[in-house]
Parts: C-alpha cells; sequence; structure tokens
C-alpha cells in the first residue's frame, strides 16, 4: 500500500529530493557561482515532470488514504505550473545574475514552492491543503524580499507575510470550522455532510473563511491589498514568477475545495465567488487606470482576471471548471510574454517601469512593439487573439448556468479595462518622440520569449494546442 502511494507522489518526492540535495551541494562547494547552472537544471526538471506526469498519468488514484489526488485535473494544473515556473526561471538568470542578486537559493526556493503548488492541486483533505499552500507561501515571502539591499523588496516581502498571516488565519479557522461540523477533513467525507439546503450554519461559516483565505491567494478582492506593493517591489523575474505559476495553483486548489469538498451544495457558495468576481474585475480595471509603473499596472491587470477566472468557478459546472482552467492556462502564457518585455525595458543598463518610457518605441524597434501589442490585444480581449476566447470561454460559463448578470458585468469591466491596455499600445505607436529612448539591446532570450507568446496568441486560434480538449477531461474529472 505505502509502495503504491508512494509511486503516486514520485513527481513530487523527485522535486523535493532534487531541492534538498541542490541546497547541500551549494552549501559546500562555491554557492552563488552554481547558481545560474542550478536555475537551468531546475528549469529541465520542471520540463521533464511536466512531460512525466503528461505522458504517464492516466485515471483518477488517491494516495494516502484521500489526503492526495492524481486525476485529470491535477495533471493539467500541475504541467501549467512547471512549464511556467520553468519559463520565467530560465527567463531570471541573466537578468538577475547582471544585477548581482542571482543566489544559489533562488531556483532550489523555486522548487520547493513548485512542491507545494502540486501538493495544493492534488489535496484531497484540509490538513493537505494547509500543508502544500504553507509550503508555497513561505517560499513567496522569501523571494519577495530577495533584493535585500533595497528598501522596496524588504517591504514587500514583509507585506507580503503580514498579510499572508492573516489570510492563513483565516483559513485554518475555516479548516477548524468545517472539521467541527463535518467530523472530518478528508472532501470525500465532507461532501457527504454538505448538502444544499442542508448544509449547517457553522459549516458555510466555515467555507466562508475558507474561501476568504483563498481569495488573498488570488488576490481577489477584498484581499487584493498586497498586490500593487508586492509586485513593484519584488524584482521583476520574482513578479513575473507571482503573476504566473502561483495563480494556477491557487486557482487549482479554490476549484478543488469547491467542488470536492462542496460540491453538493453549490447554491451555497455560487453567489459568494460570483461577488469576488465581480469586485475583482471592476476594481483592477478601474485602479489600474491612473497607474504609471508597469509593474502596478499588471499588479491591477492581474486582480480583474482573476475575476474572470472566478467567474467560471462560480458557474458551478464542468464547463465552468473548463473555461476557468483554459483562461489561466492562456494567461499565464500572455504573462510570460509581458513580463520577458518588462524585463527587456532599461536605460543605459538600469531597469525602467515607467510607462511614458514607451513612447514612440515602434519607431526604436517594431519588432518587439508589434508583439506587445499583439499581447496587449490579448490582454484585453480583443478578438482574434487568444485572449478573447479565454474570455468568452468563462462568459459563457457563466451564460449556461444563468448567471447572466455575471456575464453582463464581466463584458463592461473587459470594455473599462481595455483603456490602460490601449493605453500602452498609443504610447509606443503614436505618443511624443523622445530623445532618452530605451536601449534598443538586451537579452535575445527574453526577446525570445517576448515573440514566442505573442506568436502563440495568434497561432493558437487554430486549435489552442489542444488544451481545449485537455481542459474538458480534467474539468470532468473534478466536478464528476
Amino acid at each position: 500500500m505505502i509502495s503504491a502511494d508512494l509511486n503516486i507522489i514520485l513527481p513530487e518526492i523527485v522535486l523535493s529530493a532534487f531541492a534538498m540535495l541542490g541546497l547541500l551541494a551549494a552549501v559546500y562547494s562555491s554557492k552563488d557561482k552554481m547558481a545560474g547552472a542550478l536555475v537551468w537544471l531546475t528549469a529541465a526538471l520542471f520540463v521533464v515532470l511536466a512531460a512525466w506526469i503528461g505522458l504517464t498519468g492516466e485515471g483518477t488514484q488517491t494516495a494516502f488514504n484521500g489526503m492526495f489526488n492524481d486525476d485529470g485535473f491535477a495533471r493539467f494544473a500541475k504541467i501549467t505550473i512547471l512549464l511556467s515556473a520553468a519559463a520565467v526561471l530560465v527567463m531570471s538568470e541573466g537578468y538577475m545574475r547582471d544585477r548581482g542578486i542571482l543566489r544559489f537559493e533562488y531556483p532550489m526556493l523555486v522548487a520547493l514552492a513548485a512542491v507545494g503548488m502540486m501538493m495544493m492541486v492534488s489535496a484531497g483533505d484540509l490538513m493537505a491543503l494547509y500543508m502544500g499552500l504553507e509550503l508555497q507561501s513561505l517560499v513567496l515571502y522569501v523571494v519577495a524580499a530577495l533584493r535585500r539591499d533595497s528598501i522596496k523588496s524588504t517591504e514587500a516581502g514583509l507585506k507580503y507575510f503580514v498579510l499572508g498571516a492573516l489570510s492563513s488565519g483565516l483559513l485554518l479557522y475555516g479548516a477548524s470550522l468545517v472539521y467541527g461540523y463535518a467530523g472530518t477533513t478528508l472532501f470525500s467525507g465532507i461532501i457527504e455532510v454538505a448538502q444544499a439546503g442542508e448544509t449547517s450554519i457553522g459549516l458555510l461559516f466555515g467555507l466562508v473563511f475558507l474561501i476568504s483565505g483563498m481569495a488573498f491567494k488570488v488576490s481577489a478582492v477584498p484581499f487584493h491589498m498586497w498586490t500593487p506593493d508586492v509586485y513593484e517591489g519584488a524584482p521583476t523575474p520574482i513578479t513575473a514568477f507571482f503573476a504566473t505559476a502561483p495563480k494556477v495553483a491557487a486557482m487549482g486548489l479554490f476549484a478543488r475545495v469547491l467542488h470536492d469538498a462542496f460540491g453538493n451544495a453549490v447554491s451555497d457558495w455560487s453567489q459568494i465567488v460570483a461577488l469576488l468576481s465581480v469586485a475583482s474585475m471592476f476594481l483592477g480595471a478601474v485602479a489600474a487606470i491612473g497607474q504609471t509603473n508597469i509593474k502596478r499596472l499588471m499588479a491591477f491587470s492581474s486582480i480583474a482576471h482573476m475575476g474572470y477566472a472566478l467567474m467560471g468557478l462560480a458557474a458551478g459546472t464542468v464547463l465552468g471548471v473548463q473555461a476557468m482552467l483554459v483562461y489561466m492556462a492562456i494567461y499565464v502564457t500572455m504573462n510570460v510574454g509581458v513580463f520577458a518585455f518588462i524585463m527587456l525595458m532599461q536605460k543605459d543598463g538600469a531597469p525602467v517601469t515607467d510607462i511614458s518610457s514607451l513612447n514612440m518605441y515602434s519607431k526604436q524597434n517594431p519588432g518587439r512593439a508589434l508583439a506587445l501589442l499583439v499581447l496587449m490585444f490579448s490582454l484585453a480581449g480583443v478578438p482574434p487573439m487568444l485572449g478573447f476566447f479565454g474570455k468568452l470561454y468563462v462568459l459563457r460559463a457563466a451564460y449556461q448556468a444563468d448567471l447572466v448578470w455575471l456575464a453582463v458585468a464581466g463584458v463592461i469591466a473587459s470594455v473599462i479595462g481595455a483603456y490602460y491596455y490601449l493605453r500602452i499600445v498609443f504610447y509606443m505607436y503614436f505618443g511624443e518622440d523622445k530623445s532618452d529612448a530605451l536601449d534598443s539591446g538586451g537579452s535575445p532570450l527574453l526577446a525570445g520569449f517576448l515573440m514566442a507568446s505573442a506568436v502563440i496568441m495568434i497561432v493558437g486560434i487554430a486549435n489552442m494546442f489542444g488544451v481545449e480538449g485537455a481542459a474538458a477531461s480534467a474539468a470532468a474529472t473534478l466536478v464528476n
């Protein structure tokens, strides 16, 4: 029995062992001198594990008496997490080395965060949920403050830690209430107790606290306050990491808890998630309008996009979960490209984040300007970019679940949000012609990620590289 359980969690064991061995090897060697090699080795392992999970995984299995799930939903989320984390690691190596902030701990911490994220999307028990969540969170607190000589980076880490501790308290209190009223921490046991229209008040209170704790992790309103400061203060590659893999893991955990533990009481949580969705979409759309720092703008953009993903969850259907998974896969791809461009924004070798520095960038570098235009259009949901189809999926899921008001609100928020994406395009093509332009060089690797992401937004229209079908089967294993 134990050997079968270990076989199910083998990818997590391999990644954990690699991280611990890497830390030991670095301590007894030249430390930061091998940081670059560790980054590439960790990214390669992520890709290998993603391929392993995709090629060998089949059916639905559980380990440790139902505490750990290996199903289509978990595998889809894990592959997305691992590939996005690998992309961010590769992008960050040169950027962090050039600025003297590449530490040997960085790739090992990201590897441990990935273990936590994989645990989150496979959790079948409240204790397993908390283990994965805290492993991921503790790493994110540390890497946010990785640039120790920067006040903003230190402030970002401290704010994230203090507010994260609060969210963990909310989640733990909710878990204790759920355990007290359900008599079990297993999701399979909780779902038998939580019945639509018959769920006790105590269990509902526990669910509300659980949702509050998870909403913090996806930076949904009103638990979003940490996001702009952390995105701005953390080193740009770390911000890129925050905007990709952890968001997928948190949304996967959200779906796992709502459907595996409270799937029989959709009517009890659907309206709560819908309200979180509306608040996030509108605050993200409106607050980003006045931003001049592109990293803060992307923070509010992230809040808005999590609102759209929550719209899929609010539907409470197989189509809703499928729409959320497709949306997150597209969202991560767009963010990889945008943050690759932000890392290319330099003047005399120093990072630049002011949006006005993009004035007439199309004259200076038409190829990169065009790629960013495609990504901005996709983020705004302009057809026929792939981002449009992501929004269409979640809107359709809400409409078919009789949440017409939510779909209408999503369309209105999308129109408002288009303004700040199009403003960046306006600067690049119609802004003032300034003499102090951005540096025209930069890493070819970052430029490659930018171009590849933009191409995917166009070419992916054909069949979404099979993501649509994979998401459909993944959603079916979770909801059914």
